[in-house]
């Protein structure tokens, strides 16, 4: 049997911070991953306000690109083979029609099609604060078996910019699939994030 290539699908919703999903599809071309981009239609406008980035060169980081309303796209389908899918960002409308398995987009159609198949699905959800609703959804999804991956920087990283902080959540997010970019500072391999205890500071009432 020939062997499968690895195929990841990055799903770009509108949300803040698509930066993710194009650092994502940068790194995983460069580890020679195949990608497969679903893009929102608010994904396009949310790049307008946040990056000088044209959607042309988004869709170029990606070996196939899809549109959006291609409900015949080969990644609708879960007899095309893929290790998972990340959506990233994922926005709070996306998460929602994911979770009630209602798909009206291919982005959220393919990520139902990836819970289905019982392949991995990650969900960087991107907003704050939570209500009722939406901590609902999220522990849904956690039992259908999403993993929900919120963007949270880690600070033990020691981040000198904004670039590393993202770097480090996004090889976070690949380190689910066995994915290694070698951008992520290690606690316990990184010399330099030894920890260091503080001295406790007598509190005078």
């Amino acid at each position: 049997m020939q062997a499968t290539p690895k195929r990841l699908i990055i799903g770009i919703s509108g949300a803040s911070g698509v930066t993710y999903g194009v650092r994502m599809l940068q790194l995983l071309r460069n580890a020679g991953v195949e990608t497969h981009l679903v893009m929102s239609k608010t994904a396009e406008l949310t790049f307008a306000y946040e990056t000088d980035l044209k959607i042309a060169e988004v869709r170029g980081l990606a070996n196939v690109s899809h549109a959006i309303d291609d409900m015949a796209a080969s990644i609708s389908s879960g007899s095309f083979r893929t290790a998972g899918m990340i959506v990233a960002p994922c926005s709070m409308r996306s998460m929602s029609e994911i979770a009630s398995g209602v798909t009206t987009t291919l982005l959220t159609r393919a990520a139902d099609v990836v819970l289905k198949e019982r392949r991995r699905l990650v969900l960087m959800v991107r907003e704050t604060p939570l209500h009722t609703g939406h901590l609902r959804t999220m522990t849904a999804l956690s039992e259908m078996g999403a993993i929900v991956a919120p963007p949270v920087p880690a600070f033990y990283a020691k981040p000198e910019n904004l670039q590393e902080m993202v770097d480090h959540t996004v090889g976070r997010v690949l380190d689910l699939f066995d994915v290694d970019v070698g951008i992520v500072r290690r606690w316990g391999e990184d010399d330099a994030l030894k920890h260091r205890p503080r001295a406790v500071r007598k509190i005078v009432p």
